[in-house]
């Protein structure tokens, strides 16, 4: 039997007829009318004034630094509790990734670290021309405090919003927020065109940068001319079908995942020492991934666990992001850090939250937790046979689901 997939792909007919009217059109290579109207629909979604399509959200970061002459010799704070994708694309560049640890009860940025870092770097004659916050987990980073921050020290904000499409801070949406925001379009992502990401800014010019170094940073002339160096950056015109058809889904995928979310909440609501992570306040986010955090002394286990538990009935499971300080790869980078992320990464556990569960799916997996508390923690199970954990009409049946 397949496992239960921590965030798949949510494919429907739609998609489908999308993706043949695009391949039937003739416009197989890449670019095209449904690249020109993805980047459009999703600009006017967001309120942005232009959108730029490419192969991934990393592409978009990258570019995204260049554009605004971004390279070497620059530092670059980012969050440390992340995807390796944010710290690689700032090394891309030729620039350096600070990595700043996180709010414990959040895991985004840690503004007050950030200023501490901005004023020291300031003093010593550092040239920092960005910052990239992380949206984690589908919770947008502190854009309120971060943006007046990096303003004071005339710092521009790269928001890495990879999973937080349809979420929201202060009234304003992931993508948004920042002088200019990326997406990422993953196959576990909210939405998904396979693989893709996309550009979001207000500037004109910078957005024009990005479509020009994205696609080999050709000349226009009528022959190939090049005077620097350009990337094959581009999304295709037939995942971009794929796109569109999911953005018009997209309301009803997120009420999904919140349905994962309060199911959980409800589960652990009684469990001491285990609470869902990002709670307070998470009528903002878009739940793109609902993790618990699991006290070890409190709740008499940890989660590892929990996580060998799932994993042997079936079910994927994955702990937070392993910090950056904290990869090999990066570990002689600078870093200012106060053990918050390495906490978060030692207790958390991310659960399947995916919009494409169905009811069996979701039931398998909450009784699964349910038996596994009962069994360690001395409560009452939640949730038991032939009882549901969801509700139907969030939930396809198995046969309603492609």
């Amino acid at each position: 039997m397949a496992p239960v997939l921590l965030s798949g792909p949510d494919m429907s007919p739609a998609e489908l007829t999308a993706i043949t009217s695009a391949f039937d059109s003739g416009w197989i290579a890449p670019l095209g009318p449904y690249v020109d109207a993805f980047e459009q629909q999703m600009a006017d979604r967001l309120g942005r004034r232009h959108a730029v399509a490419l192969s991934s959200g990393t592409a978009a970061l990258h570019l995204g630094l260049l554009a605004w002459g971004v390279g070497p010799g620059d530092i670059v704070p980012t969050a440390t509790m992340t995807f390796a994708a944010t710290a690689n694309a700032i090394t891309y560049t030729g620039a350096t990734p600070y990595f700043i640890d996180a709010d414990p009860e959040t895991g985004q940025m840690d503004p007050v670290l950030l200023e501490e870092v901005l004023d020291e770097l300031h003093r010593e004659g550092r040239s920092v021309p960005a910052i990239v916050p992380v949206d984690l987990l589908g919770r947008c980073a502190d854009y309120t405090r971060i943006t007046r921050i990096a303003e004071r020290y005339g710092a521009r904000v790269l928001a890495d919003a990879a999973e937080s499409l349809g979420a929201d801070h202060a009234g304003a949406p992931a993508g948004k927020l920042g002088d200019a925001a990326i997406l990422s379009f993953n196959g576990n992502k909210v939405i998904t065109t396979s693989g893709g990401g996309m550009y979001l800014t207000d500037d004109e010019h910078a957005a024009g940068r990005v479509r020009f170094l994205a696609t080999q940073a050709r000349e226009p002339v009528a022959h190939y001319e090049h005077r620097e160096i350009g990337y094959n950056y581009r999304l295709s015109n037939l995942l971009a079908a794929i796109g569109i058809a999911q953005l018009g889904r997209l309301d009803a995928m997120l009420e999904r995942r919140r349905a994962r979310r309060e199911a959980y909440a409800r589960i652990v609501a009684e469990v001491p020492g285990v609470e869902v992570f990002q709670r307070r306040g998470d009528r903002h986010d878009n739940c793109w991934l609902t993790a618990l955090l699991v006290d070890s002394e409190k709740a008499r286990f940890g989660a590892a666990e929990l996580a060998q538990a799932l994993t042997e009935a079936g079910i994927e499971n994955r702990p937070l992001w392993k910090p950056m300080h904290m990869q090999p790869v990066f570990a002689a980078h600078p870093a200012r850090i106060t053990g918050a992320s390495e906490h978060l990464f030692r207790t958390g556990l991310s659960l399947p939250s995916g919009s494409v569960l169905d009811q069996r799916e979701c039931q398998k997996v909450d009784r699964a937790l349910s038996t596994f508390l009962a069994a360690h923690s001395g409560i009452t199970k939640r949730t038991g046979r032939g009882r549901r954990s969801a509700d139907p009409d969030l939930y396809p049946t198995e046969e309603g689901t492609s």
